[in-house]
């Protein structure tokens, strides 16, 4: 083939427009999957060879020449062309030159179609990989965190109104559950990813004596596709991904929230690090939790990348369609996202400054302990509904008094219950009402202790290696 000429060229007499060149070129999207590419090329080259469509020493020449490919682009001399629309063309032309007419043997069996559909694959596969990776330090951070505060409580909410007291251990856990599931959901989906398309070529599957499966097992990718026409127009994959992104994204958001919450000096649960905080350009006294802020609105990119490629997707026939080259943009910039939020939010909370006094004093603010009261109650005997009655007429008396339940007298406290004694006191106290919880999962001693246990086996559970034999991709 020519320099500069179309790989589609020979059915067409006129040059195709500068504007439409440009319109539609892929160039500076998809050369992100260059590794990718060249590792599946090679993966179809021993293929072809071991099926006798090409001799061994032809084979060889291919790998070689990609391997040489690989490293130009690598120490970044590689002379990139839009003119050749997208990677594929790309490598295969510089192929060509350095391995001769064998270049062009190299697409014996294939279609651009099952080898970009490979390609994004294999590109989704190793990101998913490095956000487990991501995911797992994240939770290694705040289960260091949590074990340092397991002692220190703090107001558990609900409406954002003080509900019960916590240890701040459960409530940095609670992330780390979410978290757990994140890297759980991303294990799943690469059951849907690593699945290979290579020999559905454009649509129809192909002539030639292809070995699908060989070219899975070279590139470690574990099953091959079901039917060649939905591998080459699947994307799903892509989006499961990005829905696993954005449920991530919300969890990290959920956990930036209240890091700026808290940071307000109305709270005060804790203090930004310098390194991860700026000020203002007029007010002097500012430290604003800008890296919270941004990556609480990162969380709305991400989501947007999801949605663009549902609307991408929905209304496309059966097979190939160009749109298809909207689906990997929307995903590398997710990924971006995704990377930088889940590092950054480790390095972050592994420095951010808890204050333990504050939290308590919020303890004695939002009658906390009057859920205690009503379980005093009924462990004497009372019945709940008339338990809850009588403790929220407690609470208004020592409302209006400006106290705390803890605050009133034994007389005052009997004044709406005979039942109440001095053993009322105990059952008040902040630390006993969560060190009673004794449910599993719940916010004791044991519970917690639990919780931090199963957690750190997981973390350091083997994840299955997600990436080719041989070394051929990276």
């Amino acid at each position: 083939m020519a320099k500069g000429a179309k790989p589609w060229g020979g059915r067409f007499g006129g040059r195709t427009a500068a504007s439409t060149e440009e319109y539609t070129c892929s160039l500076d999207v998809d050369r992100a999957l260059w590794a990718e590419d060249i590792a599946g090329s090679m993966a179809h080259a021993r293929m072809l060879a071991a099926r006798g469509i090409l001799s061994a020493e032809e084979a060889e020449r291919l790998v070689d020449g990609l391997l040489a490919v690989r490293r130009e682009i690598e120490d970044g001399t590689f002379a990139w062309d839009p003119s050749l629309e997208d990677v594929h063309m790309n490598v295969e032309a510089r192929l060509t030159e350095l391995a001769g007419p064998v270049g062009g043997k190299l697409h014996t069996g294939r279609s651009r179609n099952d080898q970009v559909a490979l390609d994004f694959r294999l590109h989704v596969s190793r990101r998913l990989a490095e956000w487990d990776g991501l995911l797992r330090r994240l939770v290694k951070v705040i289960l260091d965190r949590a074990a340092e505060h397991r002692e220190t409580l703090l107001p558990g909410c609900t409406h954002l109104q003080p509900a019960q007291p916590v240890s701040l251990a459960q409530h940095l856990l609670a992330y780390a559950w979410m978290l757990r599931r994140d890297a759980e959901r991303v294990a799943d989906c690469q059951k849907r990813v690593r699945v290979s398309p290579l020999g559905a070529a454009a649509l129809a599957g192909t002539t030639h004596n292809l070995d699908p499966a060989a070219v899975a097992r070279d590139l470690g990718l574990a099953a091959t596709f079901g039917n060649s026409m939905d591998a080459v127009s699947d994307r799903d994959f892509a989006c499961e991904a990005l829905f696993c992104a954005s449920l991530a994204m919300m969890h990290l958001s959920r956990l930036c929230e209240e890091i700026i919450l808290w940071a307000n000096p109305a709270f005060g649960f804790v203090r930004l690090p310098d390194a991860f905080a700026t000020g203002s350009s007029i007010m002097p006294q500012k430290k604003n939790p800008d890296v919270a802020e941004i990556m609480r609105g990162k969380t709305g990119r991400v989501y947007g990348a999801l949605i663009s490629l549902l609307t991408v997707m929905k209304g496309l026939p059966l097979t190939y369609n160009r749109d298809l080259q909207e689906d990997k943009e929307p995903f590398l910039d997710a990924d971006a996202t995704v990377r930088a939020s889940l590092s950054i939010m480790a390095d972050m909370l592994g420095v951010l400054g808890f204050d333990p006094e504050r939290m308590r004093a919020a303890l004695a603010r939002g009658f906390v302990n009057a859920t205690e009261l009503a379980d005093y109650l009924v462990r004497k005997g009372m019945p709940f509904r008339e338990a809850h009655h009588v403790t929220g007429a407690a609470v208004a008396h020592a409302e209006k008094a400006g106290k705390g339940l803890e605050d009133l007298g034994l007389d005052e406290l009997r004044g709406f219950s005979e039942r109440i004694g001095e053993d009322v006191f105990p059952a008040l106290d902040f630390g006993q009402a969560v060190a009673r919880r004794l449910t599993p999962g719940g916010t004791g001693p044991d519970s917690v202790a639990a919780q931090l246990a199963e957690l750190a086996a997981w973390v350091v559970e083997t994840v299955p290696a997600a990436g080719p034999r041989q070394g051929t991709l990276f």
